[in-house]
């Protein structure tokens, strides 16, 4: 299968620490992959090297086989689209933030918008369904609106990778579905390649294509949900007890953490 992306013995860090070591994946096109693991485990800091805000130490990261350390910025733009985990909510309106996603594509010294620029933004903006919001504020919006937001700008990048870093965070349960299958949509419909950051193990599980569980900044182990998703691994991982069953309707792995007063009944 052709891969969108390839990490190639990633290495990385903050100053002369490294915090992430030999990091080997490859992100299939057209696939929704999902980075997972406690905190501390080197996520963050793995998808600010992938995404440029963090310069790589040692290896490559191709991006439709090209050595992303050699693009522009602007090169860089009109292949991934980033969703970071926090969202500039200054006083723009949400139709002026979703056009930022444009400057990518703007000539030299172009000062306004095209008629495509628009039509583009105004897509994007009905597809996350915030298109009758247009007009507010970006800091009058709520943690979920905010993303949605967030995401139509990266749309009108018109990539075919996008990467995000916890979009669910902080979210209630009603707006992490919303986001996520408003995610695994345009990764379907739209055959859009998604590598996303996640905490949460049961939604990881049911959206994934993929997943990659790190461990102290290494790659402990990937492949299928079913395959990463066992009581040995979470176990070996994040240091706590689960039990995991089937999903009945998606048959998706789901994992239910044990308390300490119920340890003694599976020891």
């Amino acid at each position: 299968m052709e891969n969108a992306i390839e990490i190639k013995h990633l290495q990385g860090g903050y100053g002369p620490k490294l915090t992430i070591h030999d990091i080997t994946f490859n992100v299939p096109r057209g696939k929704l992959t999902s980075i997972i693991g406690p905190n501390g485990a080197g996520k963050t800091t793995l998808f600010r090297a992938i995404t440029g805000m963090l310069p790589v130490k040692e290896g490559s990261i191709l991006v439709n086989g090209e050595d992303s350390s050699r693009m522009t910025h602007k090169q860089r733009a009109q292949k991934l689209a980033i969703v970071n985990q926090t969202v500039e909510a200054d006083f723009i309106s949400i139709e002026d933030y979703v056009l930022m996603g444009r400057l990518p594509y703007h000539a030299p010294l172009q000062l306004f918008e095209s008629k495509e620029d628009y039509a583009i933004a105004e897509e994007s903006m009905k597809l996350t369904g915030i298109w009758n919001k247009r007009e507010k504020m970006m800091n009058r919006l709520s943690g979920g609106e905010q993303q949605l937001a967030a995401i139509a700008r990266a749309l009108t990048q018109q990539t075919q990778i996008l990467l995000l870093d916890e979009p669910t965070s902080h979210l209630d349960i009603s707006h992490q579905m919303r986001i996520l299958n408003l995610v695994h949509r345009l990764n379907r419909d739209r055959d859009l390649t998604v590598l996303l950051i996640i905490h949460d193990l049961n939604l990881s599980s049911e959206f994934s294509d993929q997943l990659v569980m790190l461990k102290e900044g290494r790659i402990h182990t990937t492949g299928t949900p079913e395959e990463v998703l066992t009581y040995e691994n979470i176990e070996t991982v994040y240091d706590t007890l689960v039990v995991t069953h089937s999903n009945p309707l998606s048959g998706k792995p789901c994992i239910f953490p044990v308390s300490e007063k119920h340890q003694t009944l599976i020891s």
